[in-house]
């Protein structure tokens, strides 16, 4: 007979148990997989981000002396190694501005031109990385005034640029050598220099027209979509893929120092005699200002010719007028001759002037000096006409700390300026302001010698050069966006994972 107790055993043996069924995905295999899908993720992250990210930057350098009629001047060009020809933009890291004259000023005594250098080529070589200077090139380039001393004496020039030459290939750097440019390639090169900083080139937005102005020549040159009728002033370049027709000319002996004797010159010859010192009263110097001055001052260059007494002297005595001022430089301008159907002056051909420009060089430091550089044509004018009408003593007491013989030219250089540009290139009251006088482009000057090199290192590329599909910060963030997704899909599989379903909640034995 069953006792009660074995009745209850057997009672709960019949009873069905319950018991929570498993889950298949054990908590410590979870987490393991989930570390490790974590740690692939943030692998695949890191790894993108420091395969795409730039190596510590190494340079390349490069050295162009500007040698022009005033004075020379070095630049230090720099540029990412890694992307020499293609992407990497070449910046300016440094200038240095040699003492004394242009090295056409050593005309007789040569040797002293290349020891006029080493200041700055010395400074050059402390700045340039050691182990870079075997692969720096070096370029010399000499502007209007060693072609003015090439045309009055091919034999003193030669002995000039033997003289540099020396000098140069004494340093531990690349000696590319030293030869005179073109006006033609000193007006091309400055078109590509800005236009270049200006990243105009790689856009293909609309380029800048380059106004260049030395003390020996003024260059000229724009992209123009009007016919070229003089094949000597156009010039075609294919850079980054798009063709560019340019027009370009140089004018010799109009640069503002070789204009202001051409002008002096002008006002000369009608008083001169060979018996008595002569006073000559100059409308674009100030009141008061009086100097002795010789001949020779003014006739010893080949843009002026026309009189055999350099040895007299002459009393240069101001008077300040700007109206004044304005026709005597006006007569420095030959309005006849022209054989086109639009010229600039002397005869030359030149398209209307279109689009923005750029006005660097002695453009920029006499209408910034002079406050210019932002005014309307008419406001400059009244400007400068207020200015050169101030007496003399008063500009050297508001300006103690400039060389008297700069200060008092900026009168009429001022006016040689706004009566080039207006007169000559025929700028108009209403696209005056289409005219930006710059000095720098960033960190870079506006110039021809950053163009020269870049057209002899063969830095622009004809061709628009090949570039990914994605910039590199649109990777990174595409690469962190979809990490960031599977992360989250990966969260909630195994939430759904670990969720039992409704049929298997319970397990019946």
């Amino acid at each position: 007979m069953d006792s009660p107790a074995s009745h209850a055993s057997s009672a709960g043996n019949d009873q069905p148990l319950e018991m929570k069924a498993k889950n298949p995905w054990h908590r410590p295999r979870i987490i393991f997989i989930t570390v490790l899908f974590v740690i692939g993720i943030v692998s695949m992250v890191a790894i993108g981000v420091v395969q795409n990210k730039p190596l510590q930057q190494k340079y390349k350098y490069g050295i162009v002396l500007d040698a022009g009629s005033s004075h020379t001047s070095v630049y230090i060009y720099q540029w990412p190694a890694e992307k020499e020809n293609n992407t990497g933009m070449v910046q300016q890291m440094d200038a240095c501005n040699v003492p004394g004259v242009g090295i056409s000023g050593y005309s007789t005594e040569p040797n002293r031109a290349g020891d006029s250098l080493k200041s700055c080529m010395d400074k050059a070589r402390s700045i340039i990385p050691n182990h870079r200077h075997p692969e720096t090139p070096v370029y010399l380039g000499a502007t209007a005034g060693m072609r003015l001393l090439e045309m009055e004496n091919a034999a003193a020039s030669e002995k000039v640029l033997e003289s540099v030459e020396r000098v140069l290939q004494t340093y531990p750097f690349s000696y590319q050598g030293a030869r005179i440019i073109s006006g033609q390639e000193e007006g091309a090169f400055g078109w590509i220099t800005v236009n270049y900083l200006n990243e105009s080139l790689r856009q293909a937005s609309g380029t800048l027209g380059a106004l260049d102005l030395g003390g020996a020549s003024t260059q000229i040159t724009f992209v123009s979509g009007q016919k070229q009728e003089s094949p000597d002033n156009s010039i075609d370049f294919r850079l980054y893929g798009h063709d560019y027709h340019v027009y370009t000319h140089s004018f010799l002996c109009y640069g503002k120092d070789q204009v202001l004797k051409l002008s002096l010159a002008n006002e000369i010859r009608p008083v001169h005699t060979k018996t008595e010192t002569i006073e000559v009263d100059d409308p674009c110097f100030h009141p008061g200002y009086r100097i002795n001055k010789n001949f020779q001052s003014v006739f010893n260059s080949p843009c002026v010719t026309g009189l055999s007494y350099p040895e007299k002297n002459f009393v240069h005595v101001g008077s300040g007028n700007g109206t004044k001022c304005h026709a005597a430089v006006r007569k420095v301008f030959n309005d006849s001759g022209c054989s086109y159907s639009i010229c600039s002056f002397n005869g030359i051909f030149q398209p209307r002037v279109e689009g923005q420009f750029g006005a660097f060089s002695a453009f920029f430091f006499v209408m910034d000096f002079l406050n210019l550089t932002t005014l309307s044509l008419d406001a400059a004018k009244e400007e400068l006409g207020k200015y050169c009408a101030t007496p003399w003593e008063i500009i050297k007491q508001n300006h103690p700390n400039v060389k008297e013989k700069y200060l008092a030219e900026y009168c009429f250089s001022g006016t040689y300026i706004l009566t080039l540009l207006e007169d000559g290139y025929n700028f108009t009251s209403h696209n005056w302001q289409d005219i930006k006088f710059i000095k720098k482009i960033g960190n870079s000057d506006a110039g021809w010698t950053l163009g020269y090199m870049l057209n002899l290192t063969n830095m622009i590329p004809a061709e628009s050069p090949d570039t990914p599909p994605l910039p590199y910060g649109g990777y990174v963030t595409l690469m962190v966006l979809f990490a960031v997704m599977i992360l989250l899909l990966g969260l909630l599989a195994c939430k759904v994972f670990r969720r039992p379903t409704g049929s298997a909640q319970k397990e019946i034995i």
